[in-house]
């Protein structure tokens, strides 16, 4: 059953970081594109960002499971806990940097099912207010860029400490 869940958890902590890195990969073309197609192609990633991002929080809570079930004061256990914390972090820059910009980018979108409910989410409804002085594009576009970038690195980071915890 343990193996199971090694695998389990290598296959959803993959779907979060792949869709991290599909974000920074696509990172140098669109720091190029005008305002008015950069905002038309914003528009593309939230119902199927949406359905895969549930990999996120489902991997940390896989890899706390783990942690509850490797014996402590092992490497695996560390490198597992190291995985948690990233994913942890990468979930937190989510929150905190991604989302209030979403939600500035979708304030005149209507969106449609998941998306919908998911999107106009603000658990920190402090950071709505901060958007809403109408502040420059490029400031939103590079924070919600270079914010993807560090939760690819944080995807990455938490994918290899995690699978080099199930190798040994």
């Amino acid at each position: 059953m343990f193996p199971t869940l090694q695998i389990l958890t290598i296959l959803v902590v993959a779907v979060a970081m792949a869709l991290a890195l599909a974000h920074l990969l696509e990172l140098p073309g669109k720091m190029r594109l005008s305002k008015e197609d950069y905002l038309i192609v914003q528009q593309i990633y939230y119902p199927g960002f949406t359905i895969g991002g549930v990999a996120e929080p489902l991997g940390t809570l896989l890899i706390l499971l783990l942690l509850f079930l490797t014996p402590v004061n092992t490497i695996a256990f560390w490198l597992s806990a190291a995985a948690f914390a990233a994913m942890v972090l990468m979930h937190a820059v989510f929150w905190l940097l991604i989302q209030p910009v979403n939600n500035f980018w979708l304030k005149d979108i209507e969106l449609k099912g998941l998306g919908a409910g998911f999107f106009s989410h603000d658990p920190f409804g402090g950071h709505r207010t901060e958007t809403a002085a109408k502040p420059d594009w490029t400031m939103l576009r590079d924070r919600w860029e270079w914010s993807h970038a560090a939760r690819a690195a944080l995807g990455l980071l938490a994918f290899i400490l995690l699978v080099t915890a199930v190798a040994l």
